[in-house]
C-alpha cells in the first residue's frame, strides 16, 4: 500500500514515528511535509494529502496536527475524501471497515508515541467489507457531496 504522510508543526513531533510504523509494515510512504515545528497552516498540508489520494498517487493518507480535528476537516471538503480522527484503535479499523476512511487524522497533542503505533497499523491493517449496508450508507454520503459541488438535484 502507498500511503501520503503530511503535518502542520503541531503534529510534527509523532511524524517519524508514523512514518517509521508505515515502513515497518511494509508499505511505501511519501512524506508530504512539514518538516519542523516552525508554525505552517493545517490545510495547505491537508490538501496535499488529498490532492495525492484524488490523483491516485496513493491509497491512503495520513495527518496529523494538534488536535486532529483542523485537519480531518480540510481534508473533508475535498471530493471524494473521507478523514476521521481516531484516538482509539476500535475507530482506527472500524471506520476503514465500515466507512472506508481513505485519511487517518491524528492529534499529537491528544496521543502519544505507543498510540500512535497501535492506531496507524489498526488503520493500515484494515479493508472495508463492502457489505450491502455500508456500501448504500457511503453512496448517500456521495450523493451529499454531488448535490453540494452542484453536479446533482436534491
Amino acid at each position: 500500500m502507498k500511503v501520503a504522510v503530511a503535518c502542520d508543526h503541531g503534529g510534527f513531533p509523532l511524524k517519524k514515528i508514523v512514518l517509521e510504523v508505515i515502513r515497518k509494515g511494509g508499505h511505501e510512504v511519501i512524506d508530504l511535509g512539514t518538516d519542523s515545528t516552525d508554525p505552517v497552516d493545517y490545510p495547505d498540508y491537508a490538501e496535499k494529502v488529498g490532492l495525492a489520494l484524488q490523483q491516485g498517487e496513493v491509497d491512503r493518507g495520513i495527518l496529523i496536527c494538534g488536535s486532529g480535528v483542523g485537519a480531518a476537516v480540510a481534508a473533508n471538503k475535498m471530493r471524494g475524501i473521507r478523514a476521521g480522527v481516531c484516538h482509539d484503535t476500535y475507530s482506527a479499523h472500524q471506520s476503514v471497515e465500515h466507512d472506508d476512511i481513505n485519511i487517518l487524522a491524528l492529534g499529537a497533542r491528544i496521543i502519544g508515541p505507543e498510540l500512535v503505533v497501535e492506531l496507524v497499523k489498526a488503520f493500515l491493517g484494515a479493508s472495508f467489507t463492502g457489505e450491502e449496508r455500508h456500501i448504500r450508507r457511503l453512496s448517500k454520503v456521495s450523493d451529499l457531496e454531488r448535490r453540494e459541488l452542484g453536479l446533482e438535484q436534491a
